[in-house]
């Protein structure tokens, strides 16, 4: 077996450009994710009426006893709010009913939002004003903990309605080869989950993060954890992105009103696609490869395992190229908090809390950087994975802001 020892530079401006978040902090960045203590502690949880046809009354009653082996067979992130435990309870012995039981969730957080803002503030003193306003921040926080685990949940309900297990934390092995990937090849199973537009951009997007290396699933590298924690972030924006923007393109598809596409399209990727680093193509010898500035907007370029572009531009990419700066940048936005506190806390539970240190210079000091052993087809499933997570998100916020509109416009 080949194997090799990389020195990964991912295409981050695929994220701190491309991909703008409110408040979105990247994975390498000085500050890192927010980072929340797990703790499970005995919880009773209130009624819930699952509403599925006829009414069945569901009293949950949890304690830390019960995640032994439930939540964790399912999502490698464990949900800590009253509500995200029940949820995770519901995935794993009724996933049919997260849909019911998230509506019915969604109509009493509605409630409560709807009674704070009745609330009048007291005429008191200075402190009991003080008080009230503390009081009404900590029940709003609360109210976002679990929009956002309601959020998680259906996502992960989607994963499991295509029979597609989401990987595993990514933790040390005691295999003798150490490798960290076990997990299978789900290529078919995440082909059906996008449309044939879409998916071949996301084939576009493995040959430009893989390069020569997207047909070779047996060789195994040695890479940095922070790196392709940084990949798999920006590549959950990515299918995000993907997911909104093919869906107009399938509506305006079906209306027969679609503009024609960019004739220069072809000419932009030759020129740009050999400045673009690639993850398969770095030897241990080869300098850190920079990405090009230019990909800063749109990474799925039809670039092939060699980094160069091979046919015809894809349609769904011409229909991008057809979108001003402007109206590119709002479609590549994550357009809640409550999103994007998923996707920091999701890729956290898979990779782990990164030790990241910042040198005077402000660059990022590697020396404590975990180094993992990964074959090139885990790699593979684990941006295939990203990608669907990023369009799962994108389906399930839109879904609970029908009924919950908690979206800013």
């Amino acid at each position: 077996m080949e194997s090799a020892t990389l020195s990964i530079k991912p295409p981050i401006s695929l994220f701190r450009s491309s991909f703008s978040t409110p408040n979105f902090i990247p994975f390498a960045s000085k500050s890192s994710f927010k980072y929340s203590s797990i703790s499970y502690e005995k919880q009773r949880l209130r009624h819930v009426s699952l509403r599925n046809g006829s009414c069945t009354v569901v009293r949950a009653s949890l304690s830390s006893s019960d995640f032994h082996d439930s939540p964790s067979s399912v999502a490698p992130l464990r949900l800590e709010s009253p509500v995200g435990q029940f949820l995770s309870q519901i995935l794993v012995s009724h996933p049919h009913l997260v849909p019911a039981a998230v509506e019915q969730q969604l109509e009493q957080l509605e409630s409560d939002r709807d009674a704070e803002k009745q609330k009048e503030e007291p005429s008191a003193t200075r402190t009991d004003l003080v008080l009230y306003r503390r009081i009404a921040e900590v029940k709003a926080n609360e109210r976002k903990k679990a929009l956002e685990e309601i959020l998680y949940a259906l996502v992960v309900q989607k994963f499991m309605d295509a029979n597609v297990s989401l990987i595993p934390t990514i933790t040390p092995t005691s295999d003798s080869a150490g490798q960290v990937d076990s997990w299978g090849d789900a290529d078919e199973k995440v082909q059906h989950l996008h449309s044939p537009e879409a998916y071949e951009m996301v084939q576009n997007h493995l040959a430009l993060i893989l390069g020569s290396r997207l047909a070779d699933k047996n060789s195994v590298a040695q890479i940095s954890k922070l790196r392709v924690g940084q990949v798999y972030a920006a590549s959950v924006m990515y299918g995000y992105f993907l997911k909104r923007i093919d869906q107009r393109f399938q509506l305006e598809k079906t209306m027969k009103i679609l503009p024609g596409g960019s004739s220069d399209i072809e000419t932009i990727d030759q020129s740009s696609g050999n400045e673009i680093g690639t993850l398969g193509n770095i030897s241990p010898k080869s300098p850190t490869p920079q990405t090009h500035r230019e990909i800063t907007t749109f990474s799925g370029g039809d670039l092939g395992a060699g980094g160069s572009t091979q046919g015809k531009s894809s349609r769904l990419r011409n229909y991008v190229m057809t979108f001003d700066g402007e109206n590119l940048q709002r479609f590549a936005t994550i357009r809640s908090k409550e999103a994007v506190g998923i996707i920091e806390k999701h890729t956290e539970a898979l990779f782990g809390r990164p030790e990241i240190i910042i040198t005077p210079q402000g660059m990022i000091d590697s020396s404590k950087d975990e180094q993992i052993k990964i074959s090139f087809g885990g790699l593979r499933r684990l941006v295939l994975e990203a990608v669907t997570f990023g369009s799962f998100l994108w389906d399930a916020e839109s879904y609970v802001d029908m009924r919950y509109h908690f979206v800013a416009n």
